[in-house]
């Protein structure tokens, strides 16, 4: 029997925490290890010990060996009729074993999900029939460590994080490893992670000047510089480029507001730490700086009267919102704590449902294959899972929901499948999953069906026999997060964008000072083109700013020198394509307007 790989890849999790206390003694104490698509960490308290990244090695060959020792995954059950463990009795093993992290984790589970948590345990056992390690876990694993291959699984690199992510807890020791079915495809991913250092945003932001961080501001506002917010501003033009005859219209709103509005949107229930508070020091009044744009909008529609005529309405505002992500996710562009969304919500009758995912689908596939990234994508209908309570919302609402977004893409033919436990608190969604150029998965564009808003905050249109009906709410977002979003595109593309979205689409290099003036004339003559453009007037060698100009990525190089000036002609070098041209200055402005004209890449 084969396994999935998430079954292989609870099952490694196990032998490397056996791993590390066989060599670090009994005394080490085992915190988390979530999982994505390819890779995991888990959480260590080495107490007074330090491991550093060449201690991996060591722990990824006592890890082989486990493997190799056929071990068997035993299930512990309370007793043969497979009941649930009590909290106390749970707490109680986990006392035995001295798991004191694990034993809050159970608190925490009973605490938020006390109705229907399910504690189970599982136990290694040797060929001797001995048992040799025992670890809360709720999933399957592998039968026999046989099942498992000794080289699909490399220990990565070492960091550290909080407990619980949490600067007042203590900081425990992270390994970040990998595990894949077999050899190839873990050589293959490990090819893909030296791409993608190449390619990382966190080195060439800083090497570009793109962002600035600022202590003053504050860490993980970032401040953008005049070169990114041109690509930013050609992402959000293009956005509303593809919108604009949709009869979408421009809203806006304001980025702070009362805990009230909340409180009617149901967030404040679910999602009220993770929001900043404000207070007024005239009004003495408490306020929130908003982390999302819909209930903002909910406000709009129910400002106004609409017939069933009006519908859909259909709203757009690339907005910034702010959310106290915690200080251990925070990371570059990745995580921020100042997110702009490019947030489209539209109200809809339910008979409208499926024409409007169908529009914005086909803008998505428009949107993405500009981008160059429709390639191999697929989209994940994200549900609820069995334990309601955390859902916001009746089943009865929850099931048409549901079912309304599953027809809709049936109806489209979208490449979904059906994921549970990915829904959002308030309603399911279609998120659109992406792969970059080195095959990076991301998901990217939302879109979201939700009945429970428009119940919370009493929008009504008027139907044909002019009886109020209540709107269904479509969530939408194409790039998603901009700023997310914007350092998938600086890795994407490696900085070397095409032309319609590059910051640095001409630079004129004048092979000696006579030449100065003519070059500057020529930058004007091309501004007034709409092109952006610049001199390199340094004092470095002709060949040192060539390669500096194609290090920057530039898209087109021109260089001048005394034929050109006098035959009053373009000498172009094509930086990405390594080609080179002599035109005439028309043909040369036709030749960049055609290209941005088309986004072509």
């Amino acid at each position: 029997m084969d396994f999935p790989i998430e079954t292989k890849r609870h099952s490694y999790a196990h032998l490397l925490a056996q791993a590390v206390k066989n060599i670090y003694s009994k005394e080490v104490k085992l915190a988390f290890w979530p999982d994505t698509d390819t890779w995991f960490y888990y959480d260590f308290d080495f107490w007074d010990i330090i491991i550093w990244e060449e201690d991996l090695k060591n722990i990824e060959k006592n890890l082989k060996q486990l493997i190799k020792q056929n071990q068997r995954f035993i299930r512990i059950d309370k007793n043969e009729n497979w009941e649930k463990f009590s909290k106390d009795e749970a707490i109680k093993i986990l006392k035995d074993i001295k798991e004191d992290y694990k034993i809050e984790h159970v608190n925490d589970l009973f605490d938020k999900y006390w109705s229907s948590i399910e504690i189970s345990f599982y136990e290694n056992k040797n060929q001797k029939d001995e048992q040799t390690f025992i670890d809360l876990c709720e999933w399957p694993h592998v039968d026999n460590s046989n099942k498992l291959d000794p080289n699909a699984v490399k220990l990565e690199k070492i960091a550290w994080a909080y407990w619980k992510w949490d600067s007042n807890n203590k900081m425990l020791t992270r390994i970040y490893w990998l595990a894949f079915d077999t050899k190839e495809e873990l050589d293959s991913h490990l090819k893909m992670i030296e791409e993608a250092k190449k390619r990382d945003h966190r080195i060439l932001w800083k090497k570009l000047k793109l962002f600035t961080l600022s202590e003053k501001v504050w860490a993980w506002l970032p401040l953008i510089q005049p070169a990114w917010m041109i690509v930013r501003k050609a992402i959000e033009d293009y956005l509303w480029e593809l919108h604009k005859n949709h009869w979408y219209e421009r809203v806006w709103t304001p980025h702070l507001a009362k805990e009230d509005l909340y409180i009617t949107s149901g967030h404040a229930g679910h999602y009220l730490e993770d929001m900043f508070v404000v207070h007024g020091w005239t009004s003495k009044e408490k306020f929130h700086l908003k982390p999302m744009n819909c209930p903002h909008h909910m406000q709009i529609f129910w400002d106004n009267q609409f017939s069933y005529r009006d519908m859909p309405v259909r709203y757009f505002e690339p907005a910034t919102v702010y959310r106290d992500e915690k200080t251990g996710q925070l990371s570059g562009l990745t995580r921020v704590r100042s997110i702009t969304q490019d947030d489209w919500h539209l109200f809809c009758r339910v008979s409208q449902i499926k024409d409007e995912v169908k529009l914005i689908t086909d803008i998505i596939k428009e949107f993405y294959t500009t981008m160059w990234l429709i390639n191999d994508y697929w989209v994940s209908l994200s549900v609820r899972w069995e334990d309601k309570s955390k859902y916001l919302g009746s089943d009865e609402v929850w099931q048409q929901a549901e079912w309304a977004l599953e027809e809709a893409a049936i109806a489209n033919k979208l490449p979904y499948k059906k994921v549970e436990w990915e829904a959002a608190f308030y309603w399911p969604k279609l998120d659109f999953m992406f792969k970059d150029c080195i095959g990076r998965e991301w998901q990217l564009a939302t879109i979201q069906c939700d009945f429970n808003l428009p119940n919370r905050f009493e929008l009504s249109f008027k139907n044909e026999e002019w009886v109020d009906e209540k709107p269904v709410v479509i969530h939408r977002a194409i790039s998603g997060s901009l700023e997310r979003f914007m350092w998938i595109l600086i890795e994407h593309f490696a900085w070397a964008f095409p032309l319609w979205l590059s910051p640095r689409q001409v630079c004129i290099v004048p092979v000696a000072p006579n030449f100065y003036d003519d070059a500057y004339k020529l930058k004007d003559l091309l501004k007034k083109e709409g092109i952006l453009v610049s001199v390199d007037d340094s004092s470095d060698s002709f060949s040192k700013k060539i390669r500096n100009w194609e290090i920057e990525k530039n898209n087109y190089l021109i260089v001048l020198w005394e034929e050109e000036v006098k035959n009053n002609s373009i000498s172009l070098r094509d930086v990405r394509r390594k080609t080179q041209e002599n035109l005439s200055f028309d043909d040369f402005i036709k030749k960049l307007k055609n290209e941005i004209n088309l986004k072509s890449l």
